[in-house]
C-alpha cells in the first residue's frame, strides 16, 4: 500500500466550479477513494514538495483537474437498486453492464455533477479507483475499465446522461467476468470491493474531430530489460503519440532509457527501425460517434493513422523523416519522405524538458516510496488557438516489485538434455519449482486470424485451473494482450491470470517485435510472474515434441493443457535477463 503521510490531509468537497475553484483535487460522498486517486494525491504533494515553482518554465506541469466519487456512492447505487444479486452471479458481462444502465444514481449526488457538466465542455475520462488497487503486492492494473467522453454536445442535459452512463459502465467492470477471475487469483473477497470513480480532465488538444495528447508515456525507475551501457537501476520509459492507450494495449511504442535519451535505437537498419514503429494513434472522438452504445468501453474512442496526424499538425516534435538518398533519418517534418515516430526531436533537441521532469519526477517518488515506481504522464504542445506554453500532466504512481533472490544460471544447467525452453530476454527474478501444468496454444493450428478465438478458448482453460489452485505455464504467439490481433493474442489479463510463467514466441507465420509483456507489465511484475520471450529463430526454441507427448488433459481445436508428473523448474536471473525452463525440478 502506498504510505501517504502528508498526502492523507483532507481532500476538499467538489467545487461547483471545478477549473476555476484553484483545487486540482475535490470529492464527491464519502468513503475511501481507492488506489489510483491515492496516487494522484501522493503525486500532487510530490510536485508541490519537490518541484520548486520556475524548474522548468518552459513546461507546466501539474495533475489534471479531477473530483473523485467516493465509494459509498457505489455502495448505496448497488443496494439502492438491488444489484448484487447479478453483480456476483455468471450474467454474461453485457447483461451485467445493461442492468447497471438501468439503474439509478444515488440522488445525492445528481446535482453535484450536473454543476461539474454545466460549466466543463471539454473531453472527461471516468476511472476507476478501487480499494483493491490500493494493494501494492495486488495490483489491479488494467483489470477495471476507463472510459472517455467528448464531453461537447450543445446540449447540457445530454453531456449530463453521457457523465452517467460512463459512471455506470465503470461501475459495472467491477463484476465482468475478467475481473472476477482476477479477483479470485489474488485470494481476495470480491463482496469486499468497493470502487471510487475518478472523473478527471484529458489533457490533450482538439484537431477537428480528434482530441488526444501529443505525447502519452510510461516510465519506470526499474528497468528489466536494459540494453548496451544501461544498467537495470537506470529505468526505462515507453512514449506513444496520441493516448495512452496504445502502451496499455501493448501496441508499438518508442522505448529509451531516461539516463541515456539519445542513445541508438537496437535495430540493425533504418529500414527495421521503420517497421517498428508506431503508425496508428488513439484520440478521442469529437465528431459523430459510430453507434451509441453505452455497455462499450471505446465508444468515444476513434484510431487514426499518421497522416492524420500530419494534417493535424502534431509530429514537428515527434517524428522523424525518412530520406531514400541517403537511407537515413532526418529531425524533424520539414522534408518530404515516410515519418518515424521516433520522438528524436524531443530527446535530442530539447527544447521541452520532458526527460528532465521524467528523471526528476522518478527520483522523487523513489525516495518517498524507498523503491522503484512506475508513473504514467502525458504531454501537450502549444498549438495555434491553444495554450502558449507545453503541459505534463501526471496521471498515476504505482509501486514496482523487483525481487532481490540472487539467482545463477550456469551453462552447464543449458545444456542438460532436459531443457524445455530458453532466453536471453525474461522478465523476473527467482525460482519456481510449483508447475505441474502446461496450457499451450498448438502450433500446428496457429492463424493470427484466429487469435480472437484463441483469447476466448484459453479463459475455458484458465478458470479451472484458478479454481483448483494449480499455477501453470502459458505459451503462446507474438505479443500477449494485443490490441492488434494480428500482432498477437488479445487476451485480457483476467482470461489468463493464473499463469505463473508466460512465454511470447515467434513462429514462421508470425514474426513481430515481441513486447516483453509491457501491457501487462505491472501485473506480471507485482505477481512476481516469469515472463519470456522466446525467438524460434535464434535457439534454443521451445521442446514442442515434448509437450506433445505429455498426458492430455484438456484440448480444442487450437489450445492445449498437458500434465506433468513432476513439477518444470523454472529459473530467471533478473540481473541478466536469463532464463530457462527444464523437466523436472
Amino acid at each position: 500500500m502506498i504510505e501517504r503521510g502528508d498526502a492523507s490531509r483532507e481532500i476538499p468537497p467538489f467545487d461547483r466550479t471545478f477549473f476555476e475553484s484553484g483545487e486540482a483535487f475535490t470529492r464527491i460522498g464519502g468513503g475511501s477513494i481507492g488506489g489510483k486517486a491515492h496516487g494522484l494525491v501522493f503525486i500532487r504533494d510530490i510536485l508541490e514538495g519537490d518541484l520548486e515553482p520556475g524548474a522548468f518554465p518552459s513546461v507546466r506541469v501539474n495533475i489534471p483537474t479531477l473530483t473523485v466519487v467516493g465509494a459509498d456512492v457505489f455502495e448505496a447505487f448497488m443496494q439502492r437498486n438491488g444489484l448484487e444479486e447479478i453483480a456476483f452471479s455468471d450474467a454474461p458481462d453485457e447483461r451485467i453492464a445493461h442492468a447497471f444502465q438501468r439503474a439509478d444514481l444515488p440522488t445525492e449526488v445528481l446535482g453535484d455533477l450536473k454543476a461539474l457538466i454545466d460549466q466543463v465542455h471539454s473531453p472527461l475520462a471516468v476511472r476507476s479507483s478501487s480499494r483493491l488497487e490500493d494493494a501494492l503486492f495486488r495490483p489491479f492494473a488494467g483489470v477495471y475499465a476507463t472510459k472517455m467522453t467528448p464531453n461537447n454536445q450543445p446540449d447540457p442535459a445530454l453531456r449530463f446522461r453521457r457523465l452517467v452512463e460512463a459512471i455506470k459502465f465503470v461501475y459495472a467492470s467491477t463484476f465482468f467476468k475478467a475481473a472476477r477471475s482476477y479477483i479470485r487469483s489474488t485470494d481476495e473477497d470480491p463482496r469486499q470491493e468497493r470502487m471510487a470513480v475518478i472523473i478527471q480532465e484529458v489533457v490533450g488538444a482538439r484537431h477537428g474531430d480528434r482530441y488526444y495528447p501529443d505525447v502519452s508515456g510510461v516510465c519506470r525507475s526499474y528497468n528489466f530489460y536494459p540494453l548496451g551501457r544501461t544498467r537495470p537501476e537506470d529505468g526505462v520509459v515507453d512514449l506513444a503519440l496520441g493516448l495512452g492507450k496504445t502502451i496499455v494495449d501493448g501496441g508499438v511504442t518508442w522505448c529509451y532509457s531516461p539516463a541515456r535519451p539519445q542513445a541508438p535505437p537496437p535495430f540493425g537498419s533504418v529500414k527495421e527501425l521503420m517497421k517498428n514503429t508506431q503508425t496508428k494513434f488513439w484520440a478521442v472522438n469529437m465528431g459523430r460517434p459510430r453507434e451509441v452504445d453505452p455497455t462499450a468501453e471505446e465508444e468515444y474512442l476513434v484510431q487514426a493513422d499518421l497522416a492524420a496526424a500530419e494534417y493535424d499538425g502534431t509530429l514537428p516534435h515527434v517524428a522523424s523523416t525518412y530520406d531514400a538518398a541517403s537511407d537515413r533519418l532526418v529531425l524533424g517534418t520539414a522534408g518530404r519522405g515516410p515519418r518515424a515516430i521516433n520522438f528524436a526531436p524531443l530527446l535530442e533537441l530539447k527544447r521541452y524538458p520532458l526527460n528532465d521532469i521524467i528523471r526528476r519526477m522518478l527520483s522523487a517518488c523513489e525516495r518517498a516510496l524507498d523503491g522503484p515506481v512506475e508513473i504514467e504522464f502525458a504531454l501537450t504542445f502549444p498549438h495555434p488557438g491553444g495554450a502558449d506554453t507545453a503541459r505534463v500532466g501526471f496521471l498515476q504512481v504505482r509501486p514496482m516489485v523487483v525481487s532481490e533472490e540472487r539467482v545463477e544460471i550456469t551453462e552447464q544447467e543449458l545444456r542438460r538434455p532436459d531443457l524445455v525452453t530458453a532466453s536471453r530476454r525474461v522478465m523476473g527474478n527467482g525460482v519456481n519449482r510449483s508447475v505441474c501444468d502446461v496450457v499451450y496454444v498448438k502450433p500446428e493450428s496457429f492463424d493470427a486470424s484466429l487469435t480472437p478465438r484463441i483469447a476466448a478458448q484459453l479463459e475455458q482453460f484458465n478458470t479451472p485451473l484458478l479454481a483448483e489452485g494449480r499455477p501453470y505455464l502459458l505459451i503462446g504467439f507474438g505479443r500477449w494482450g494485443s490490441s492488434d490481433p494480428w500482432l498477437g493474442i488479445p487476451a485480457k489479463w483476467g482470461q489468463i491470470c493464473g499463469a505463473r510463467v508466460i512465454i511470447e514466441a515467434t513462429l514462421p507465420n508470425m514474426i513481430v517485435e515481441l513486447s516483453q509483456g509491457s501491457h501487462f507489465f505491472h501485473n506480471i511484475s507485482s505477481f512476481q510472474v516469469s515472463y519470456f520471450s522466446v525467438d524460434h529463430q535464434r535457439g534454443p526454441g521451445i521442446d514442442w515434441a515434448w509437450l506433445d507427448a505429455r498426458p492430455r488433459v484438456a484440448e480444442t481445436d487450437l489450445v492445449r493443457h498437458v500434465r506433468l508428473e513432476e513439477p518444470l523448474l523454472v529459473k530467471v536471473d533478473g540481473r541478466t535477463g536469463r532464463g530457462a525452463v527444464w523437466q523436472r525440478a
